[in-house]
């Protein structure tokens, strides 16, 4: 009924669809950015090495990351070996691929 009294109703000027189509050209291109960043970028909390240790443990709420570095992860490692707790037996391995695993003599772990 509104279209019979104005007939422009439901129809985009040139104008508007122009403005449209940049929209969505927009929407279109930063959602692929945000896609290819996603995919593409290096996550700093992936996998232990170079003396970072990065742990996975579960949490109330799923899961949570533990991550050190340098003499924390250190500290933390000796600490995972020495203990039996839930968390130091998921820390372990990974204290081994940052290369901070058990060694014979305890002052070669400080000295790293």
């Amino acid at each position: 009924m509104y279209a019979k009294t104005n007939p422009r109703a439901g129809r985009l000027t040139p104008r508007q669809k122009r403005i449209f189509a940049i929209a969505a050209v927009v929407v279109i291109v930063v959602f692929g950015g945000l896609t290819a960043w996603g995919l593409l970028a290096h996550d700093s909390y992936g996998t232990s090495g170079n003396g970072c240790v990065n742990v996975t443990v579960p949490n109330t709420t799923g899961g949570s990351i533990v991550h050190y570095c340098g003499s924390q992860a250190r500290s933390f490692c000796q600490a995972s070996f020495r203990s039996q707790d839930q968390v130091s037996l998921r820390a372990r391995p990974q204290c081994v691929l940052a290369g901070l695993g058990p060694s014979a003599d305890p002052s070669a772990g400080a000295s790293k």
